[in-house]
């Protein structure tokens, strides 16, 4: 009996999960709702909270940004209308549809004060933190009863 020996490559898998991955979500109907979602990084710089978002091709106009009972969200609509003549494509791939990413602010965010840009297919969105309230130690002394 002849016995064949197959090199096992552990990243091989990865490309079948996230396949069962993509239809599950379909099924849910996440990928319908959403066409992307964009993705984010939330850092502290300078006494301010600073979302980053990667949106490329997407147009200042098409983006918007709400302050609802302390939960901030961007959301917006792309859709690429370039048509390419003469152009034989196999496989053509295209970031389109609408997104939306909510994040939860911390208590006490002036929402007036936020400020957005864009720049080179990234929207920033600069959230002004509230001073924390000064936390000094208190000793109390229990009084006989």
């Amino acid at each position: 009996m002849a016995v064949t020996l197959t090199r096992w490559d552990p990243f091989a898998e990865l490309g079948e999960l996230r396949s069962r991955f993509d239809r599950l979500f379909e099924e849910a109907g996440v990928a319908r709702e959403h066409g992307w979602i964009p993705a984010i990084d939330v850092v502290r710089d300078n006494g301010n909270l600073v979302v980053r978002a990667d949106i490329p091709g997407v147009k200042p106009e098409e983006v918007e940004i709400k302050v609802d009972h302390d939960v901030l969200t961007v959301r917006g609509a792309h859709e690429e209308r370039r048509e390419e003549k003469d152009a034989h494509f196999v496989r053509r791939e295209r970031r389109q549809g609408t997104f939306a990413r909510s994040l939860t602010l911390p208590p006490g965010v002036d929402a007036s004060r936020i400020t957005a840009k864009t720049h080179d297919g990234m929207l920033e969105v600069t959230i002004p933190l509230p001073e924390e309230a000064k936390r000094e130690p208190v000793s109390i002394t229990p009084t006989a009863a």
